[in-house]
């Protein structure tokens, strides 16, 4: 390979690896296999030191993903769709918020960063017996001895945590993010029934503990399940929902999702001299962390030689299948801390611990097809139809291929024959094509320019490589979001399955959810096993969502990231329907823990003509468009206006705005000539600014109490 070869190899090398890391750690939607991508990192590398091109900001020098990359969880789905009381009997502990949890924990940002004292590397993989040995004659080589001995712990599938206590009680927790800094979501971590509040530690000094979050497999099954009946995407693996559900903006339903957690490690940098001269190998951390509450995985041993670490790992290789959770491999460390500082570590990786990963099962067969599939949101997903195939103890005859770019980078077509495997051990993926150079391969793939199922022309998604279809009447998506308008936590209409649905979109009895609120008994008889009775029961519980609070109808509406606490916010916010159809974006943007992506997506939703006009005839059939708060014994606020700005000493935004709302007051997101007060807090911006210029009263938490009470 030549010079100026190298150098673009290691330019796309570069570009692909950092898309990937983007996808795994930062959307938590990874679109290659982990082998894949450590043999693409290693392929990188290699150059790199062949051809001198190292760089410090290239994927073989970071750290996972990177600080600052919190959201809203935006497709969530309400914890009550799969974390009953029922499930929670099987060993998933319950989450309940408990308000008392944040007395001492002043953080109240969830997209704070912190700078880690000591760096949370990666680790350097394996997936084979000789590059096991070659690693222990590698430490060998460099101690000039073999007086040390393995720890040998399970490999989560789940998202690194730094905890930080100090006095006993837990002050900071935050995600590993790029190794030297992280975001801070301790009030999220705080819901976390696994992780305690306090310890039992009377030192005095700080204690730095790392661990794995993580869902365990039945759990995350529900959990996914509860996606899929809404029309979202599944997850591909736990560790993605778990890494999403952490770095929500709501810790109240953080607080709802099954998280559990490990504890790993103990950093002793800063604690009490008595306590780091005591403990001074990885077992003893491991039994000290046990004796000051911390969960500790029993699943791990304490062994001499590294054939003594591949027994292990032959027998995990079997028995790892019973666990109630998701282990893709061991990590294999040093025991004694002083070989461990001998050793030291790279800018990415300690030199003294290495991941041993499983090989992901992998089968092959033939691809028969690509067929594509409309989403809810007009997302086009192309899918491989495989002919069927043995894997993981299930047939597989359908893989997803994520988007074209994907497609075009592997070079599948239909015809090839193809090893598959199982992300996560859950979703099928194509992880290649076998024989890319063999005579009279079909043609290379291409988006087809219509939707599949309607004919509407294809859009390609600005900075994204999904292609969509924005007919509001396309059928695939009609009756995937009646069936959202339908559920629970919309309008909760009882009696319309996915199969009624169908039937009554196939027939041409309704082409939109407000269709539903014109169909009588009549409609409903003629449809496949549906009795008079049934029909009869079907339109009172249509009738009966007309009942529904605004914030249901906002949810139920199918918006592109409004979820259900999102539509909570907007709606108390802005009180109508009609108030929140002429708002700008700047002023949907301007709610407290509404992003940019969702003020648009709210705006471009509203901006859609045949949308507004469903939306008229829903306002026609009577459903409820405006927010009713319910008044608690006295009306002191009747007839007044608040706006909210800053942070509050104790009373979080939600807090306060029940107490406005429960006293007959009202909130509203912009200072005007309307607005009776402000209420500021701590760090109030430019809506303090407006209220002194206009003139409107402003109160401190202090004062409005007092109005209250």
């Amino acid at each position: 390979m030549t010079y100026n070869d190298a150098v673009k190899r290691v330019n796309e090398l570069r570009i692909l690896l950092q898309r990937a890391s983007s996808a795994y750690y930062d959307k938590y939607d990874p679109i290659m296999s982990d082998r894949e991508f450590d043999r693409l990192l290693e392929e990188l590398a290699s150059l790199e030191d062949e051809f001198e091109l190292h760089d410090v900001q290239s994927p073989t020098q970071i750290v996972g993903g990177r600080a600052g990359t919190v959201s809203n969880f935006l497709d969530e789905v309400p914890i009550e769709d799969f974390n009953t009381p029922e499930k929670d009997a099987l060993g998933t502990p319950s989450n309940s918020m408990n308000p008392s949890l944040f007395d001492n924990v002043s953080l109240t940002a969830t997209s704070t960063i912190s700078v880690h004292p000591t760096p949370m590397l990666s680790l350097a993989n394996t997936y084979n017996a000789g590059e096991l040995r070659d690693f222990d004659r590698r430490c060998r080589d460099i101690l000039g001895h073999s007086n040390y001995t393995w720890f040998v712990e399970l490999k989560f599938d789940g998202m690194a945590l730094r905890l930080r206590y100090e006095s006993g009680k837990l002050v900071l927790a935050a995600t590993r993010g790029d190794g030297r800094k992280g975001d801070i979501i301790t009030k999220n971590v705080l819901t976390v029934s696994d992780i305690p509040t306090e310890i039992r530690d009377n030192s005095g000094k700080p204690l730095e503990i790392r661990g794995e979050a993580y869902m365990e497999t039945e759990a995350f099954d529900a959990y996914n399940q509860a996606r899929i009946n809404q029309g979202l995407q599944p997850f591909a693996n736990p560790r993605n929902a778990t890494a999403g559900s952490l770095k929500m903006l709501d810790h109240n339903e953080v607080a709802k999702r099954p998280i559990r957690f490990f504890a790993y490690d103990l950093i002793l940098n800063e604690a009490d001299e008595s306590l780091s001269s005591k403990i001074v190998t990885h077992d003893a951390k491991m039994h000290y962390l046990e004796s000051i509450g911390q969960r500790v995985c029993e699943t791990r041993w304490h062994v001499k030689s590294i054939d003594d670490v591949l027994t292990i790992i032959s027998d995990l290789e079997i028995s790892r299948k019973k666990l109630p959770f998701e282990t893709d491999g061991v990590v294999v460390k040093i025991n004694e801390d002083l070989y461990r500082t001998e050793l030291g570590s790279t800018a990415k990786a300690p030199r003294w611990a290495i991941a041993y990963k499983f090989e992901a099962e992998q089968a092959e067969t033939f691809i028969n097809d690509i067929s594509l599939q409309v989403g809810r949101l007009g997302t086009i997903t192309p899918v491989a139809e495989l002919e069927p195939v043995l894997l993981a103890g299930t047939t597989v005859r359908r893989a997803s291929l994520h988007n074209e770019d994907e497609i075009l980078r592997k070079d599948i077509r239909v015809g090839d024959r193809v090893i598959i495997e199982k992300a996560g051990e859950i979703i099928p993926q194509v992880v290649r094509v076998i024989d890319t150079k063999m005579p009279k391969r079909s043609v290379p793939f291409r988006m087809p320019e219509e939707c599949p199922a309607c004919g509407s022309k294809l859009e390609r998604v600005e900075d994204e490589a999904a292609w969509k279809c924005n007919n509001v009447t396309c059928p695939p998506q009609v009756r995937i979001r009646i069936e959202h308008f339908a559920s629970r936590d919309a309008l909760d209409i009882d009696g319309l399955g996915s199969s009624i649905v169908d039937q009554l979109v196939t027939a041409g009895l309704i082409h939109s959810y407000a269709d539903l609120y014109r169909l009588t008994i009549e409609d409903l008889i003629p449809l496949e096993r549906m009795a008079e009775k049934s029909a009869r029961n079907l339109i009172q519980s249509i009738n009966s969502s007309k009942k529904q609070p605004f914030e249901r109808l906002l949810y139920g509406l199918g918006i592109r990231h409004v979820g259900v606490t999102v539509a909570k916010d907007i709606v108390a916010a802005f009180g109508s329907l009609l108030r929140l159809r002429e708002a700008t974006t700047e002023e949907i943007e301007s709610v407290h823990g509404i992003g940019i992506k969702i003020a648009e997506s709210i705006r471009h939703f509203f901006s859609n003509p045949e949308m507004n006009t469903i939306v008229d005839q829903l306002v026609d059939y009577g459903l409820k468009c405006e927010y009713e708060s319910i008044v608690h014994g006295n009306a002191t606020l009747n007839g007044l206006t608040f706006v909210l700005t800053g942070t509050l000493p104790t009373l979080s935004r939600s807090a306060a705005t029940e107490l406005i709302e429960s006293h007959g007051g009202k909130t509203s997101v912009s200072v005007s000539k309307n607005t009776s007060f402000v209420l500021a807090g701590d760090a109030a911006g430019s809506k303090l600014d407006k209220a002194k210029k206009l003139g409107i009263p402003v109160l401190n938490e202090q004062e409005f109490l007092i109005m209250i009470h």
